[in-house]
C-alpha cells in the first residue's frame, strides 16, 4: 500500500512541475516581450543560469522550472511553456545543428548597470530608462562626478541619455535660448563644470566623454541614443580643438577647425563635417534627419541577418519577432552609411536612405552600441511632448533592441570568427 501511495506522489509531482520553463519570443506567443527581459534578469540575480535560444521562436529563453519562476511568470504578465527533459533536449540537438541558423548562448551573472544622465531626468525623458523601469531591471545613475572620480569601473553597462558631448547644449539655441528651462540647464551646466575644476562646459564634457571612451577600451559595455551617439564621437574628434562658438564658451572657436578634426580618435564615425551655425539643430553631417525624405507611414528599418554560430554578438543584439522595425526620429535620427567606419557593423538599416539606424562596435577589449531615434513607440518625440506609456506597447521591436544590449555582458564569452 505504501509503495502505491509513493508511487502515485512520484506521478502527481511528474505532472505538477517539468524540468524546464521556456518564455516563448515568438510574435504570437508572448504577450509583455519587455518584461521577459526583466525575468531574465531576476533569474541571473537568482545566480541561476539561463539559456538564450538565438534564432529559436524570436529568441526565446530557457530556464530550469520552479513554482517560484511560474508564479513571478504570472504576476509580470508574461507568457511561458514548461518543457519535459526529453522535449528540452530535442530542441537543443536541433538548435545545435549544423543546418540550423540557431544557437543556445549561456547567459551567467546579471551585469551592473550604469544610466549616465542628470539627477533631476525623471525616467520617461529617456527610452533606455523607461524600458528599465518598465521591465523591472535595477540601473544606477551616474553623471560627470561620477565618470571623472573612475566610478565607472564599478558596472558592466553603461547608456549614454541623450547628451551633448561637445558643450554646445544641445544646438537648442536658435530656438529655445530665451525659454527658461533653457537658461537654468546651461546655468546648472556651468556650475557643474566650475565645481570639477574647468573653465568651460565644452572642456568638462570633452574629459567625460574621454573617461568613458577609456572606461570601453578597457572593456565595457557602451549603449547609446540620439545625440549622445554622434555628439560623444564628435568630442573625442575635436579632443584638442576648440570647436564652440562665444555663446556656448564666451570665445570664439578654432580657425579652420574642421581640418583639424582627427578621425582615427572616434568610434564609429569618419569624415564627417561639422555644423558650425549655432542657428541649426544639427552637429554634424553624420545625421540623416535633414536629408530624410520618407513619409511616417512607411517609415521602417531592416535588422541584418547573421550567423548564430559564427556570429553570436552581432545576433544576439538583433533578437527579435520581426525583422522589420518601425522608424522613429529623434535630433539624431539615422547615421549616413558614407560616414560609417568600414570595421563598423551595420545591424539596421533603412536602404531607401541610405541610412543607418543600428550599428555595433568593437573598441579595445569593449564594446559600443549606437542607435539613432529617441523613442522607438514615439515617433517624432518634441520638448514637452507625454511620456510615452509602455503598457500600451509590451510587444514593442525597437523596444527589444535596447533589452537585448542590457543581456548582452551576461552572455558567456566566445570568441567572435568573423
Amino acid at each position: 500500500m505504501k509503495k502505491i501511495i509513493l508511487l502515485l506522489l512520484l506521478l502527481i509531482s511528474a505532472e505538477g512541475f517539468s524540468s524546464y520553463i521556456i518564455i516563448p519570443m515568438d510574435e504570437d506567443t508572448q504577450q509583455d516581450h519587455l518584461k521577459a527581459y526583466g525575468l531574465t534578469y531576476w533569474m541571473l540575480q537568482k545566480q541561476q543560469k539561463v539559456k538564450w535560444l538565438l534564432n529559436y521562436r524570436g529568441g526565446s529563453f530557457l530556464m530550469a522550472d520552479s513554482q517560484e519562476l511560474r508564479n513571478e511568470c504570472k504576476i509580470r504578465g508574461i507568457s511561458f511553456e514548461t518543457l519535459s527533459d526529453s522535449k528540452t533536449e530535442e530542441i537543443l540537438t536541433m538548435i545545435s545543428s549544423p543546418s540550423q541558423n540557431m544557437e543556445a548562448v549561456v547567459l551567467e551573472k546579471a551585469p551592473k548597470i550604469a544610466v549616465y544622465s542628470p539627477k533631476g531626468n525623471l525616467p520617461w525623458d529617456d527610452a533606455v530608462t523607461m524600458v528599465l523601469t518598465y521591465a523591472e531591471i535595477p540601473y544606477e545613475v551616474v553623471y560627470d562626478k561620477e565618470v571623472l572620480s573612475d566610478q565607472l569601473i564599478l558596472y558592466d553597462w553603461l547608456h549614454l541619455h541623450h547628451e551633448d558631448f561637445t558643450g554646445q547644449y544641445g544646438k537648442f539655441y536658435r530656438a529655445y535660448r530665451a525659454a527658461p528651462w533653457y537658461i537654468e540647464e546651461k546655468q546648472k551646466a556651468e556650475t557643474l563644470a566650475q565645481e570639477l575644476g574647468y573653465s568651460k562646459v565644452s572642456e568638462e564634457k570633452r574629459a567625460v566623454a574621454l573617461k568613458i571612451r577609456d572606461y570601453v577600451v578597457g572593456g565595457g559595455f557602451m549603449f547609446a541614443m540620439c545625440s549622445a551617439t554622434d555628439s560623444f564621437d564628435i568630442a573625442l574628434a575635436a579632443e584638442d580643438v576648440d570647436i564652440c562658438e562665444p555663446m556656448f564658451d564666451g570665445d570664439a572657436s578654432e580657425a579652420g577647425y574642421q581640418n583639424k578634426i582627427d578621425y582615427s580618435k572616434t568610434f564609429a564615425f569618419t569624415d564627417f563635417t561639422l555644423e558650425r551655425s549655432p542657428m541649426v539643430y544639427e552637429f554634424s553631417s553624420i545625421d540623416t534627419t535633414p536629408k530624410r525624405k520618407i513619409p511616417r507611414t512607411t517609415d521602417y528599418f531592416t535588422l541584418m541577418n547573421y550567423s548564430a554560430k559564427w556570429d553570436p554578438i552581432p545576433t544576439m543584439l538583433t533578437q527579435n519577432h520581426t525583422s522589420l522595425v518601425k522608424g522613429f526620429m529623434g535630433q539624431t535620427t539615422a547615421y549616413d552609411s558614407k560616414e560609417i567606419k568600414s570595421n563598423v557593423l551595420v545591424m539596421g538599416e533603412n536602404k531607401t536612405n541610405n541610412e543607418a539606424r543600428y550599428i555595433h562596435g568593437i573598441k579595445g577589449k569593449g564594446f559600443f552600441t549606437f542607435y539613432g531615434g529617441h523613442d522607438p513607440e514615439d515617433y517624432q518625440h518634441r520638448v514637452g511632448d507625454p511620456k510615452t506609456e509602455l503598457e500600451l506597447h509590451p510587444t514593442s521591436p525597437g523596444y527589444r533592441l535596447i533589452l537585448n544590449n542590457v543581456l548582452f555582458p551576461a552572455a558567456r564569452k566566445k570568441k567572435q570568427k568573423t
